[in-house]
């Protein structure tokens, strides 16, 4: 591998990449498992997903699986792939573009998949962009299209998209200048840097609301009556669009969490801890917990809704430590 380089010292390949368009990487592959109740509920258990279409004698796969099922495990060996991705890979890693990064997909559901079926899948190398200047680094944006079948019927599309690049050089850090002096904050202008602000659209308008009511609202189908969070524009059990709330009584326990130690980000001071919570009505929201210092957070600690105002006039819901959990003591 190439040491990062300067972009205009690295080979513009995409004249060659561009013969790569429309070769086959895979040709009916087999999937290395016949789609299984194991599998579905094991990713069901992860993903925190308890739809009732995914269990029982009648189960379906969770859609967003589709992926899952063609993939070759750890060792990412495949008997069925063709020459023409490695030979890719290796014409991009000679130019000096080694690293990758993966940076979106598109998946398409043709009909559910259900336990019994075995599947088979074509992949073609569909588009390789011209070369891109990115934060990352210089590089060439490659797309991939996976449709894949059972039986000979297809039932679902993969479009996958990496980025091959040149990883941007380090720039030097710039020499310590000796402190300037202390002078007093200006009248009304923040001494430190601002929390990321949210996107507020009209789907989650009404939770924003609610916060500056200081209510934590849930929403709640009004066809089924299954209770929801984050706030989306239709029920996941039913596909109502239909919607109420329930104002959150503000109790609730870490179901788990993480520490915080990198990347930094300018408004907040690691290490730091977030929480996933689970709320009394059931539902799971990610916040943070106050109340005990980022290493006294415990699964299964009790906590209570609060707001904190940040930022002047912006407040946010949070979680403030009640009791330890099983884990053990909060300090």
């Amino acid at each position: 591998m190439r040491p990062p380089s300067d972009v205009h010292r690295l080979l513009d390949v995409h004249h060659l990449l561009k013969a790569f368009e429309g070769r086959p990487a895979a040709v009916s592959a087999p999937a290395p498992d016949p789609v299984n109740l194991p599998m579905i509920r094991h990713w069901c258990e992860v993903m925190g997903d308890a739809g009732p279409a995914y269990t029982g004698d009648d189960a379906i796969a969770p859609p967003t699986m589709l992926q899952a099922w063609t993939m070759p495990g750890l060792s990412g060996a495949s008997s069925a792939r063709t020459p023409a991705y490695d030979e890719l890979f290796a014409l991009l890693d000679g130019a000096g573009y080694a690293a990758v990064v993966a940076t979106d997909c598109e998946q398409e559901y043709v009909r559910p998949l259900r336990p019994g079926d075995r599947l088979t899948f074509d992949t073609v190398i569909e588009t390789v962009s011209p070369r891109k200047t990115t934060k990352l680094g210089a590089g060439y944006f490659i797309t991939t299209m996976m449709r894949v079948r059972a039986a000979g019927e297809l039932v679902g599309t993969h479009r996958f998209r990496i980025l091959k690049y040149a990883p941007a050089p380090v720039q030097p850090q710039a020499p310590v200048q000796p402190p300037a002096p202390v002078q007093p904050p200006e009248p009304d202008r923040p001494t430190h840097p601002t929390r990321p602000r949210p996107v507020i659209n009209r789907d989650n308008a009404p939770f924003w609301e609610g916060v500056a009511a200081h209510k934590l609202l849930i929403q709640r189908c009004t066809a089924c009556g299954t209770l929801r969070f984050p706030w989306l524009p239709g029920c996941g059990r039913c596909g109502s669009p239909a919607w109420g709330t329930v104002e959150a009584c503000g109790s609730g326990t870490v179901h788990s969490y993480v520490v915080m130690h990198h990347p930094p980000f300018p408004a907040f001071d690691p290490p730091y801890a977030v929480a996933l919570v689970e709320l009394a009505e059931g539902v799971r929201m990610i916040s943070n917990i106050t109340g005990v210092p980022y290493d006294g957070v415990r699964i299964g600690m009790s906590v209570e809704l609060e707001f904190i105002r940040v930022d002047g006039e912006w407040e946010l819901p949070v979680f403030r430590a009640q009791s330890a959990g099983p884990e053990g003591a909060a300090e």
